[in-house]
This record gives structure tokens, C-alpha cells and sequence, in this order.
């Protein structure tokens, strides 16, 4: 796409544009090797552990796994209607709700919590190489730790090759990421097979966790509290994919057709996730008869083995870490970056700076400063996500009813320009969706410091991302009910 005349050159640039017809490349299959590269992760995998020691018995885990990708994949779908009908990303979407300037806004914040699981991701890939290789060579790597780092040379030097071997797809673009998806999608399938019949054969069948009953029966450890446990887990499942469920337009724009990625998305993410999260019950199942205890961790598990099997595991962790990074925590934020400033920076521009950020944050040192309070933060930040998803989907399906004048998101004195280029609506509906969720996300995050509040804002929290989306969309829907500019030539798109 040429860039009109009127339009704005702080608000386009080359990669916001509109996908043309020889950038839709991608077909369903492609969307469902994405959402299976993205789901075979460790996080995923040991997504599973939480539910059982909470009190669930296999199957309900299993279940809520389930459940919980079958609610986020309906935000994905209606979200990403857009990106396949008009090519663009979330980024500039968001303009047609919060307004041309405004939409800077939702775009930082999902720029901010990808940063934050990008470093982490990279530090927990270069931490794998390091353990495995630890094993390979028959004792620990390393040595001293460096002075003002808190690690030694050799932990550094694989967080430092990580980082690099991520660096190559930032440098070649979407399409690099596109087939690395494909490409190893069927190789992950795979591998979950041969873990199967490994743990089989080794423990000579798959263990006792299997059969043991819910802790929620009646004489149970938990009996009666069944949905006191499940409703804040299936939140914190569903909050698991509420970024992706944002920046999903950031794939979908390059879709042939809308079919490709409703099916892709159907496919690809509730299923797998449900079959991985079977696949982490019964190798851990397993683990307790071959260790003793029961292991949920991937890499723990993997450097218990030996031989040609670690070399094999190694490989097959770091292929799989670096293709969730980069699609869930990589493209996302630099399309956003690109946003904040497109004159002068690019998608590529805004990958550099997703992984410069990564570097310097030092994701090791927040780890160990916040004793684990960082993935309450970045979970918890789902309650910051959900209303931005709750305005974007009334804004696109009731108040324009998916017709968007393409040409005006990248105009100043456009329909979506606002006040100064920001809607207020948006803003207070976004605020609404936050608010009720602070006092608990501030309870959890740091329970020493706010350990007096209330019950009801504790319950609240644990609906989260629920409350926010509802919340919001309300609200917006009030606010603009019969406020919104009709559009006034709708650009030519694919349905």
C-alpha cells in the first residue's frame, strides 16, 4: 500500500500498512502449527503441576486446561476478524477505539509485559544449555560468579548464545518465523509420542497419579472447595493467552482468507493445549515410579537422562523455546514499538528493541530480586488486558459493526482522530475495567505490604481478566451508543 497524501507519516510506515495480496501467504495449516509451536512450551506443560497440587485429580486438570483455551479462542477469533479483513495490525486497530493517539496507550502496555516474558523466556533458554550441557560434560559448567552480574561466565555465555540464535529470525522477518512454525510443529508432535512410550517402557506403565482421586471428595484433604480452587485457575489459564488474544491481528493480517484463520486458531489452540496438558499428567505420572517423586519439570526430567537422550532433549527444548518467544512475546511488541514512532521505527527496529530490552533488564537478577512475584505481575497483568480486549471487540462488532475507513487510521484529522487523537470513551472504559482488580492484583503481588484487603476485592481478583472484559465493554458500549462516525469508504477487504 502507497501511502495516501493526508496521511500522516507519524502514524504509517511501511509494516502498519495494510497487508497486500502477496503477503497473505498464510494458509489454516500454518495457523495451526503456530498455535501448536506456541502451546508445546515448558510454562504449558507445567501448567498442569499447579492444578493437581491444588487438589484436582488428572482428569480435571485436564479439563480445565481445556476449558480455559476454548474461552480465550472466541477474544482470538473475534479480534482477529480484523486483521484478515483489513491487513492490519493490532497496533493500528486499536486506533479505531482509542483513537489515533490514544491507541499508543494499549500499545505500550502489551509492548511491556511481552518485553518482560521476552527476557525471561531467553534467560530460561540459555539456563537449559547450560544445565544440559552440565550433564553432557558429566559435572557443572562455570565457575565464579561475575562481578555485578550474580552469575558466572559460562551461564552468561548461554544466555548470550540464546539470545543470538533468536536474533537471526528479528533479522528475516515474519516469514522466517512462519516456517520455523511449520517446520516444527510436526517434529514436537512427534516427540510427545516418543516421551510417551519412553515413560511406558521405563516405568513398565504410566504411574499412579493417573488413578488418584480428586483431594474435592467427600473425605478428602479439600473436600467442598472444588470451585473455591477451580474458578481462579481456569482465570489464570485463560490469562496464560490473554496477550496473544490482543496482537492475534498481528498474524491474522497475513491470512488468505478468513476461514484460514478461524479454522487455523480452532484447531491449533484448544485441543493441543488440552493434549499437552494429558501429555505432562502422565509423564510425571511416570516419573514417580522411575525418581520417586513426581517431576514436572521438563528440563529437570531431561537432564536425569543419558547419552545420545540429553543431546536429543537439549535440542529439542531450545527449538521449542525459541519458537514460542518469538511468536508470543517477540512480534507482538514490534509492531507496537513500530506504532509509538513509525517514522522512525520499524517492525525489524521494534524487534531490536524487544530484544535490546531483554539484555539490559538482566531478566536473571528480577527473577531472584522478586522471588517469584514476576509471574504474578505478568499473569496478573491480564487484568490490564482484558478491558483493552473488551473495547476493541464492542468497538469493531457493535459500535462499527466490522467496517473500518482503513485510510483514516493513518490520518491525524481523521473519523478516528477524536479529541486530539484520543477518545475519552475508550480511556474510561478502560479505567473501569482496572480499577475493581487493583486492590487484589496488590494482595497477591505483594501480600506483606497489603495484607488488610477485603474479602470481596480477593474474589474479584480471582475472575480478573472476566471482570475487566465485562466491565469495559459495558461501559464503552454506554458510552458511545449512537456516538460513532459511520465509515465513510471502507477500504476493499477480504472476508
Amino acid at each position: 500500500m502507497s501511502p495516501d497524501p493526508a496521511t500522516n507519516q507519524d502514524l504509517w510506515n511501511e509494516d502498519l500498512a495494510p497487508t497486500s495480496a502477496a503477503q497473505r501467504t498464510w494458509r489454516w495449516y500454518h495457523f495451526a502449527a503456530l498455535w501448536v509451536g506456541m502451546v508445546m512450551c515448558i510454562p504449558a506443560y507445567t501448567l498442569s503441576a499447579s492444578l493437581i497440587e491444588a487438589g484436582m485429580s488428572a482428569y480435571q486438570a485436564v479439563f480445565t486446561v481445556f476449558l480455559a483455551n476454548a474461552i480465550v479462542l472466541l477474544p482470538m477469533l473475534l479480534i482477529g476478524h480484523a486483521g484478515t479483513k483489513y491487513g492490519i495490525p493490532y497496533a493500528v486497530l486499536a486506533r479505531a477505539a482509542f483513537g489515533t493517539r490514544g491507541a499508543r496507550l494499549p500499545a505500550l502496555m502489551r509492548a511491556i509485559v511481552a518485553c518482560g516474558w521476552y527476557g525471561i523466556q531467553t534467560w530460561f533458554g540459555g539456563s537449559m544449555i547450560y544445565t544440559l550441557l552440565g550433564v553432557l560434560a558429566g559435572h557443572e559448567i562455570g565457575g565464579a560468579k561475575l562481578a555485578g552480574l550474580g552469575i558466572n561466565g559460562a551461564q552468561l555465555l548461554c544466555f548470550l548464545a540464546f539470545w543470538t540464535i533468536q536474533f537471526y529470525f528479528i533479522v528475516h522477518g515474519m516469514d522466517s518465523i512462519r516456517k520455523l512454525e511449520t517446520y516444527t510443529a510436526p517434529l514436537k508432535i512427534a516427540i510427545c509420542f516418543v516421551l510417551l512410550g519412553w515413560v511406558y517402557q521405563k516405568a513398565g506403565g504410566f504411574g499412579p497419579l493417573l488413578d488418584a482421586p480428586s483431594q474435592f471428595v467427600e473425605g478428602g484433604k479439600k473436600a467442598g472447595q472444588f470451585w473455591p480452587t477451580f474458578w481462579p485457575s481456569l482465570t489464570a489459564m485463560v490469562g496464560f493467552w490473554a496477550t496473544l488474544a490482543l496482537n492475534i491481528p498481528d498474524f491474522t493480517r497475513f491470512a488468505r482468507t478468513q476461514r484460514d484463520q478461524i479454522l487455523g486458531q480452532s484447531v491449533g489452540l484448544p485441543v493441543p493445549m488440552g493434549l499437552l496438558a494429558a501429555l505432562a499428567v502422565i509423564v510425571t505420572s511416570a516419573t514417580v515410579v522411575l525418581y520417586g517423586k513426581a517431576l514436572w519439570d521438563p528440563v529437570d526430567l531431561a537432564s536425569r537422562m543419558t547419552g545420545a537422550a540429553v543431546l536429543i532433549a537439549l535440542i529439542v527444548l531450545l527449538v521449542d523455546t525459541v519458537s514460542v518467544n518469538l511468536a508470543a512475546n517477540l512480534v507482538g511488541p514490534a509492531y507496537d514499538f513500530s506504532a509509538l514512532a513509525p517514522r522512525h521505527i520499524s517492525y525489524r527496529t521494534g524487534g531490536y528493541i524487544t530484544a535490546g530490552i531483554a539484555l539490559a533488564m538482566m531478566p536473571w537478577k528480577i527473577l531472584e530480586s522478586t522471588q517469584g512475584y514476576i509471574f504474578t505481575w505478568l499473569i496478573g497483568y491480564s487484568a490490564l488486558l482484558g478491558p483493552i480486549a473488551g473495547v476493541l471487540i464492542i468497538d469493531y462488532y457493535l459500535i462499527r459493526r466490522t467496517e473500518l475507513a482503513v485510510d483514516h487510521l493513518y490520518k491525524d484529522d481523521g473519523i478516528y482522530s477524536y479529541r486530539g487523537g484520543w477518545n475519552l470513551a475508550a480511556i474510561v472504559a478502560f479505567v473501569a475495567g482496572v480499577v475493581p482488580n487493583i486492590p487484589g492484583f496488590m494482595n497477591a503481588a505483594f501480600p506483606e505490604s497489603f495484607p488488610d484487603v477485603g474479602a470481596a476485592f480477593k474474589t474479584l481478583y480471582t475472575y480478573a481478566w472476566f471482570v475487566g472484559i465485562a466491565i469495559s465493554a459495558v461501559v464503552y458500549g454506554l458510552m458511545m451508543k449512537g456516538r460513532a462516525a459511520p465509515a465513510l469508504h471502507p477500504a476493499r477487504s477480504l472476508d
